[in-house]
């Protein structure tokens, strides 16, 4: 009989602790965090969204687009799905010793350097014609937005120092000042040359 109060007794505990943690874990620290979020990082929590003049959604400063016309600043290579895709986030997952990874970039700083008239000896910066691990970044490195100012200031018919000078505006330093490297976030950049330099229409 006591074997059995002690057990129901337990019983008990182990109900309403798992019920108290269930309350507090699913439901007070996510609102918690939200509450947070929405008070001192509204745009951030909301996933950085940026929208026209309409107010309609055309994307977002946390992930990469594609552009491939030569008024455009051209982002880094996607592997996310048919790219940039945020549902299939990923890499390439091939290795350093793959034939079919060599064959990609080698067929992608051809390209690069095709498009940007570089010379067959001119080197090519990685982020350029290597995807990264997420397939989504928003920025390209310094050395690969610089190379492209030429193509994109002879697109638009302006002077290389306004395109450059817009290319600085939209260079971002480190995370905290530490980690990783300053990059140029690539849709903003181009939307700024559309609003500062647009293509007029024949």
């Amino acid at each position: 009989m006591k074997f059995m109060k002690n057990l129901l007794q337990q019983l008990k505990i182990s109900i309403i602790a798992t019920l108290v943690f269930a309350v507090v874990v699913s439901g007070l620290y996510p609102l918690a965090v939200w509450a947070i979020g929405q008070v001192f990082f509204p745009a951030q929590a909301n996933g950085s969204l940026i929208t026209n003049k309409q107010g309609t959604v055309i994307g977002s400063t946390l992930i990469g687009q594609e552009f491939t016309l030569p008024q455009y600043f051209h982002p880094r290579p996607s592997a996310a799905g048919a790219g940039y895709d945020p549902i299939a986030s990923g890499g390439s997952n091939l290795g350093p010793t793959s034939q079919k990874l060599a064959d990609e970039i080698k067929g992608r700083i051809a390209d690069y350097r095709k498009e940007n008239n570089l010379a067959t000896s001119t080197p090519v910066p990685a982020d350029a014609v290597t995807a990264s691990a997420s397939g989504l970044d928003p920025e390209i490195s310094i050395e690969n937005a610089q190379i492209q100012i030429a193509r994109v200031a002879k697109a638009r018919g302006v002077d290389m120092g306004q395109v450059a000078a817009l290319v600085q505006n939209y260079t971002e330093g480190r995370s905290l000042y530490v980690f990783g490297e300053p990059g140029v976030n690539v849709l903003m950049l181009n939307i700024a040359l559309d609003q500062n330099y647009p293509i007029l229409k024949k």
